[in-house]
């Protein structure tokens, strides 16, 4: 092959790598390249399991929620439903736009002296057995279809029970409490390992009951007497009427279950005591064990300086008040 073949073969290729290079930016000019903002494929990440629900815990027989329900709470839930605006609950008290709740626990279904039922109800038959109250506020409209009560109803059995508990104390004979034994052993068990909430005054003021008395403050009493819903059963002005509980003008210094008109349990008449300091101070404690059986369905109070502060407020419901104790 001599040098002109070769030269031939040379130019060739030169040119044809020119010509390559020349169309492909020609092609950019044309066709300008673009990135993508998102990749056309989008790869999700494996999603983790979500974790299983844990199982809900059964509910409690009735009979162990009775025997561990607070009176006190079912009073706050009571009023917190809002049932007050259409129930009284007092002895002898009006009906409303529901019927008179004095007495209801026992009483025969859509029996309340006065008061207009439906037929729903009045067709039922029966009386409000524990069961059957439970079963009622579960969801009234489901227990008899065509009631007159527009309550949606209340699912957790806890606040049924206490409210049920607080509606057994509105009678001077509440009837007895369905026994716990009849509910299934582990389940007895269980609730029974539950530890009750200490009434014991905290140890925090080791000053003597004198003591906090003498230095007790009548405003703050008043206030904790309110705000503990003691009015909601108790008037306090002098005359007053009894309500629930009875009118606690002159209380401290009186005999024990001698306000005139009012009927006591025979608990707390058996006492024979009077409303010294030191008796309502007991009292204020814890009244289901100062005089097992009473009507009185309040809890109690642990706080010492508190107690102190609403006997001081008592006190001074009086003309002339008892004298102060020595520190």
């Amino acid at each position: 092959m001599d040098t002109m073949q070769l030269n031939k073969i040379s130019a060739a290729v030169l040119v044809s790598g020119i010509a390559f290079f020349m169309a492909g930016r020609i092609g950019d000019l044309l066709v300008p390249e673009t990135h993508l903002e998102k990749s056309a494929i989008k790869i999700e990440p494996p999603k983790a399991a979500a974790p299983a629900a844990p199982a809900a815990a059964p509910e409690l027989p009735l009979a162990v929620l009775l025997s561990k329900a607070d009176p006190a709470d079912g009073q706050k839930g009571f009023a917190a439903a809002g049932c007050v605006a259409c129930h009284s609950f007092n002895d002898g008290g009006k009906n409303g736009i529901g019927p008179n709740l004095y007495g209801i626990v026992g009483r025969k279904i859509a029996a309340g002296q006065g008061y207009s039922y439906s037929t729903a109800l009045a067709g039922k038959g029966g009386e409000w057995s524990y069961e059957q109250l439970s079963a009622w506020l579960v969801k009234p409209a489901a227990f008899a279809p065509g009631t007159k009560m527009t309550y949606a109803g209340l699912a957790d059995s806890k606040k049924r029970a206490d409210i049920i508990a607080w509606l057994r104390t509105l009678s001077p004979t509440p009837m007895a409490l369905p026994v716990v034994a009849a509910a299934a052993p582990a389940v007895v068990a269980a609730a029974a390992s539950t530890p009750e909430p200490s009434s014991a005054a905290a140890p925090a003021a080791e000053q003597s009951l004198n003591a906090l008395i003498a230095g007790g403050d009548a405003a703050a009493g008043q206030s904790s007497f309110m705000k503990l819903g003691c009015i909601a059963c108790h008037s306090f002005a002098q005359g007053g009427k009894n309500g629930v509980g009875p009118n606690l003008y002159g209380v401290v210094g009186q005999p024990a279950a001698s306000h005139e008109g009012y009927a006591y349990s025979a608990a707390l008449s058996a006492k024979k005591v009077k409303w010294t300091y030191e008796e309502l101070n007991a009292w204020l404690i814890k009244p289901a064990a100062y005089a097992a059986g009473t009507k009185m369905s309040y809890a109690g109070v642990a706080d010492p300086k508190i107690r102190a502060n609403v006997i001081v407020y008592l006190r001074s419901l009086s003309a002339s008040p008892e004298p102060l104790p020595t520190p």
